[in-house]
């Protein structure tokens, strides 16, 4: 079996121009492989440390050669001469030496990014796609894309609170086709922004950012957005929100607020749990919503619990910075009966072994799981693979723009082309 013969870690950018980490692994039998960490804008309290250098005098403190020195001089050695093909036990070593509940010591970004390239190392050892290695011969059901083509919250410099609005072309019988058919209505968006004289510029996910006067008018352009592509919404394409509350929830007050409208020194509402649950529940009665993220904040678990009650049975409810991929907040949940959805995010957690470790628990305990990017990424397609590996049916991975979003939709293209009659589509 090939043998670890070399990790380097360097400090490179992410989509905002953000420091973050390449590993380059090399095997003794003359694999190369190079992993990319994404980082998040928009982050839960309870993740996983992103180990950041903190000097002002470069990239106004978010550098991190730290990380990457942890890399090259403490998870090296650690792990020089281990088999590739031992993910969990190498996983598992790299979280013992680091110590710490959060990965603190070494970072969690430089352990996910060794992580990560020891899965590609195995899988190329393996002679096997990633998704194939990661999930063996069930590995074959394309995820339904949730796309996110209007940006708010803390992604864009638009007055939404609500930081995304996507689509989900569910009703179509590929990925290919699915795919299309969001291309298709992100452009048809595109044209009657344009049309109204409002701006087509994007934020971090690609998505536009135009100054709308409320949650509601986006959510209007974008049903006749789908209508213009010629589509039907609720019975081909959904909508479905990632609220980010916790972005806007006051801990002193208790209360969530019209953040954006604050900062502009304009009037603001301020809304209760339960006013904010009657709000989310009336955009649903309104809308062909069909899914909502972190619709409050990741420390309100009564205020999760009513809204899951309210809405569970009929739409997901997706638990986002309420879980951050770690399996001790996802038992709460499931044993609370809080949400019935999680999101995924490799970083959160920081390694490929824990990552897999909370979906196979989701799964077990009937929560839907969504793979998920982050809003500072790169052109590395892990998560495109890791979808379909752990057969998870969705992938939020961003708009129809940037590159750093598209790489990840054309890996799925190429893996439903290899995939052949094998291949399936969703399962919302």
């Amino acid at each position: 079996m090939s043998k670890i013969l070399s990790l380097q870690a360097i400090e490179i950018l992410d989509s905002r121009g953000t420091p973050t980490i390449e590993v380059l692994l090399q095997t003794d039998t003359g694999i190369l492989v190079k992993s990319k960490v994404p980082s998040g804008a928009s982050t839960g309290e309870h993740e996983a440390l992103e180990l950041r250098d903190k000097d002002p005098k470069r990239y106004f403190g978010k550098g991190v050669r730290k990380a990457c020195e942890n890399v090259n001089t403490h998870l090296f050695p650690l792990l020089k001469g281990k088999s590739v093909v031992d993910q969990e036990a190498l996983d598992m070593e790299m979280i013992r030496a680091d110590g710490t509940e959060n990965k603190s010591r070494f970072g969690a970004n430089a352990i996910l990014g060794v992580s990560m390239a020891i899965a590609m190392a195995g899988a190329a050892e393996k002679k096997l796609p990633l998704y194939r290695y990661l999930g063996k011969e069930k590995a074959n059901l394309l995820p339904c894309p949730m796309m996110n083509i209007i940006n708010g919250g803390a992604h864009a410099d638009s007055s939404l609170d609500i930081q995304e609005f996507m689509i989900r072309p569910f009703g179509f019988s590929s990925f290919s086709e699915a795919l299309r058919a969001g291309v298709e209505v992100f452009y048809s968006l595109k044209g009657l922004l344009k049309k109204e004289g409002f701006s087509i510029s994007v934020g971090d996910e690609g998505g536009f950012a135009p100054k709308f006067s409320s949650e509601e008018e986006a959510l209007q352009f974008i049903i006749k957005a789908i209508e213009t592509a010629g589509y039907s919404p609720g019975k081909e394409i959904s909508l479905a929100l990632d609220a980010a509350a916790s972005d806007f929830y006051v801990k002193e007050t208790h209360k969530y607020i019209e953040k954006k409208k604050k900062m502009q020194k304009k009037a603001y509402a301020e809304k209760t749990s339960l006013e904010q649950i009657a709000y989310l529940q009336k955009l649903t009665e309104n809308f062909p919503i069909d899914s909502i993220e972190d619709g409050l904040d990741e420390n309100d678990w009564a205020g999760w619990k009513l809204l899951t009650e309210k809405l569970g049975k009929k739409i997901q409810i997706v638990g986002d910075d309420l879980f951050v991929t770690n399996p001790k907040f996802l038992q709460r949940g499931i044993q609370e009966k809080v949400a019935n959805a999680i999101l995924i995010k490799l970083n959160q957690i920081g390694t490929v072994t824990e990552t897999i470790q909370t979906i196979l628990l989701a799964q077990k305990s009937g929560y839907k799981t969504v793979v998920s990017h982050r809003s500072g990424e790169t052109e590395d397609t892990f998560i495109a693979d890791l979808a379909v590996a752990m057969q998870c049916g969705q992938i939020k991975t961003g708009s129809l723009s940037r590159s750093d979003r598209i790489a990840k939709y054309n890996r799925l293209l190429e893996i439903e082309n290899e995939l052949g009659r094998e291949a399936r589509f969703g399962k919302l």
